[in-house]
């Protein structure tokens, strides 16, 4: 099952050149992840205040290969790949018109208050069980 969420590009997102500055892909794909996980309705601010567990991510492996424009209406798209003990695995991807523009794998961990990798959640793994 893949989430999609719509955004669009502002002047604020591009560079000199016009174009998304290339670090602002990695915030597009964190918007998408945050939805994700509120959509399959886990409340990420619940489950730090209330057991001390937050994401974070560990990787990123991104390829860049088009550019997005000021004004371009963007779809971000976010799917498990891989799911383990400590750990997600997520593919996400940046579309124009259904158009790659920029494709990442996502490594997320969920850690402890004192930042210490810890299995995660119950109902998140019962939330993306098969």
């Amino acid at each position: 099952m893949s989430h999609r969420i719509r955004l669009r590009v502002y002047y604020e997102d591009t560079d000199l050149a016009g174009i998304v500055y290339y670090a602002n892909y990695l915030k597009f794909i964190e918007r998408g992840r945050s939805d994700w996980l509120r959509d399959l309705g886990l409340d990420q601010r619940a489950l730090k205040e209330d057991q001390g567990l937050v994401f974070a991510v560990r990787r990123v492996e991104a390829d860049y290969l088009a550019p997005a424009r000021f004004e371009d209406m963007l779809d971000v798209t976010t799917a498990l790949a891989e799911m383990r003990p400590a750990r997600l695995i997520l593919t996400q991807e940046v579309l124009r018109d259904g158009a790659a523009l920029f494709r990442a794998s996502v490594t997320i961990v969920c850690l402890d208050a004192s930042g210490r990798p810890v299995r995660l959640p119950d109902r998140l793994r019962r939330l993306l069980a098969p």
